[in-house]
């Protein structure tokens, strides 16, 4: 009888560090608080893997950039170290992939449904392709949802205002190429430079999405805002193919499921948030919004050299694909 008691309780032990053995904990990192959209998108991730997953799944996601900058979780989650999940731009995948990029090309999207449209018809999946073979990051869902427009100190409505536009644009060539080609007048000047240099008249426009102009009330030197619609921006939710690998089949399922979902509830969030923000500043009398009325000339000017970009990142099927979604 002892025998078998102690045989039992020894079987007993050996459950429970099999149980104890199929607990996870995945590590998340944002760079901002509760409040920010990324954030929001990250926990409904966390709260439909849950929900999907029968096992014992924790998460700790780690907000205010604690665990440093999404530059730092991409490469930390491309070595299988400290970052499990977290939302990152395309331009921090780069060095990875040299497709990745194109999410950030300014009118790669038609309108804020086109964009939507793409998203939903898995039209980057090339792009996800080569991330996980560079990178070994998956890309399990896209958010983001900002459109970014002009800030300018003077209305611009249509193309001959446009003409010459002393304006801001970000480091990537890409960038002033594309405004080059649109007849605005680009050059690169740093973020935190913006406000002063609209001020003092070295420049006469920048551009950003509503949460920027907000935070940096940009309006206060830039308060007329061209609706040139020009980017629309996507935001992966990547995900450690390390960690991804060490996992169940059952919560492989469900992160994917659940990536993919998180992403469109972080769309539709952001999306929401960013036409309520201009919303909310122009009702306030911060700021005044004009329709650029000769917006299919601006996409007809960038298609050239949105082309030929698409083909230096060996993306032009993928460029294609995303132009064929209606």
């Amino acid at each position: 009888m002892k025998t078998l008691k102690t045989l039992l309780a020894g079987c007993a032990m050996v459950a429970i560090g099999a149980a104890s053995a199929q607990a996870v904990t995945l590590i998340g990192a944002v760079q901002f608080d509760e409040n920010h959209a990324f954030t929001k998108a990250l926990r409904k991730f966390e709260e439909l893997t849950k929900e999907c997953y029968s096992g014992d799944v924790e998460f700790e996601l780690h907000l205010n950039s604690e665990l440093g900058l999404e530059k730092d979780y991409f490469e930390n989650m491309s070595q299988g170290i400290a970052v499990d999940y977290a939302i990152v731009s395309p331009s921090h995948m780069s060095t990875f992939s040299q497709m990745a990029p194109l999410m950030d090309m300014p009118f790669l999207f038609r309108d804020l449904d086109h964009w939507n449209a793409v998203m939903e018809a898995d039209a980057l999946k090339p792009i996800a392709d080569d991330v996980l073979e560079n990178a070994n990051v998956r890309l399990i869902g896209y958010a983001g949802g900002g459109t970014r427009n002009l800030i300018v100190n003077k209305p611009v409505t249509n193309m001959a205002e446009l003409e010459g536009l002393q304006m801001r644009v970000m480091g990537a060539p890409i960038q002033t190429q594309i405004f080059d080609a649109i007849h605005a007048a680009p050059s690169v000047i740093a973020y935190s430079e913006v406000y002063n240099a609209i001020q003092t008249g070295v420049i006469d426009a920048a551009e950003n999405e509503a949460a920027g102009i907000e935070q940096m009330k940009f309006y206060e030197v830039g308060p007329h805002i061209a609706l040139t619609q020009h980017a629309i921006t996507v935001r992966p939710i990547a995900f450690s193919n390390a960690t991804f690998e060490k996992l169940d089949p059952e919560l492989q399922d469900c992160i994917l499921k659940s990536g993919k979902e998180a992403g469109k509830y972080g769309r539709e969030l952001e999306s929401s948030q960013d036409s309520e923000k201009l919303a909310k500043m122009e009702s306030e009398g911060l700021l005044t919004t004009h329709e650029f009325t000769e917006r299919d000339k601006l996409l007809e000017l960038a298609e050239p050299v949105k082309k030929a970009y698409a083909e230096e990142l060996g993306a032009t099927d993928v460029y294609e694909a995303i132009n064929a979604v209606k």
